[in-house]
């Protein structure tokens, strides 16, 4: 596969764009046209990518963005969700959750590039990333009261995990977006770019990710995602069986030889 080519044939993805440059893949929601808003195909799709991204070892790190310059994803479908009911309503949730939590559990790093509208199942979607960088003019926020609903693909629970109890309610219950530099500011994001440095300043940080050993990376994040709903006793000891299930690979000696080399190492990948 070319570097910079798109990695699918248009065929087989119509809403999402992947695009490969090395050991990097670029993932990006394109329905620019609807505000790259989530109907069942995209997500679908988007489960797809992420699935087949996390079995490719030769894949290091996944930058999420969205498609065009005014919106990351800007939610859900309204004309999907305007006739859904009970069954469909829970079903819809559910296939929300289980993307996101397809993208939080991937066996390496994500960053969400958000570049303009994250809203709704938008936000969603980068709250389940690692780490997130959004553009100067982005708005982020969950409006799902102002239209009688609730968040459903995760919102409820991540972000108050993120930025504390006090901050995700005043954004769920007035359903009011906030600005890159407020989002910054309550630790929604990590850090605000100009809106033409954005993905470059992504890619960069990615490619930090992937110089590292990636199963290192894995067990890293695996120990904070599952130690995060854990009693701390437990957490600890979570961190301890990782750490001794680490220091038994090759990436390990590799790693260490390397240091006392004074060379850089060199991961094994596809």
């Amino acid at each position: 596969m070319v570097a910079g080519q798109p990695a699918f044939a248009p065929a087989a993805l119509q809403n999402v764009q992947l695009v490969r440059e090395g050991h990097l893949a670029i993932v990006s929601v394109n329905r620019p046209s609807k505000l790259n808003a989530l109907d069942d195909q995209t997500i679908a799709e988007l489960d797809a990518t992420f699935a087949a991204l996390d079995a490719d070892a030769a894949v290091g790190a996944v930058v999420l963005t969205g498609a065009g310059e005014k919106a990351f994803v800007a939610g859900a479908d309204i004309g999907v969700l305007s006739k859904q009911g009970v069954l469909d309503g829970k079903q819809n949730a559910l296939r929300g959750q289980a993307l996101t939590l397809r993208i939080e559990n991937l066996g390496k790093p994500v960053v969400a590039a958000i570049n303009g509208f994250a809203l709704g199942g938008g936000l969603e979607l980068a709250l389940a990333c690692d780490v997130r960088f959004a553009a100067k003019t982005a708005k982020l926020g969950l409006p799902e009261v102002s239209l009688g609903i609730i968040p459903g693909y995760g919102g409820t629970q991540r972000l108050p995990r993120l930025c504390g109890t006090g901050a995700a309610l005043q954004l769920i219950l007035t359903g009011d977006p906030v600005t890159a530099d407020e989002a910054l500011r309550i630790g929604l994001v990590n850090g605000v770019c100009e809106p033409a440095e954005l993905l470059a300043h992504c890619k960069t940080v990615a490619l930090r990710m992937v110089s590292r050993g990636p199963q290192a990376l894995a067990l890293a994040k695996q120990a904070v995602r599952r130690g995060a709903h854990m009693p701390l006793a437990d957490a600890l000891q979570l961190e301890s069986d990782l750490f001794g299930i680490v220091s038994s690979t090759a990436e390990f000696k590799e790693g260490m030889t390397a240091f006392l080399e004074k060379r850089k190492p060199s991961w094994l990948r596809a």
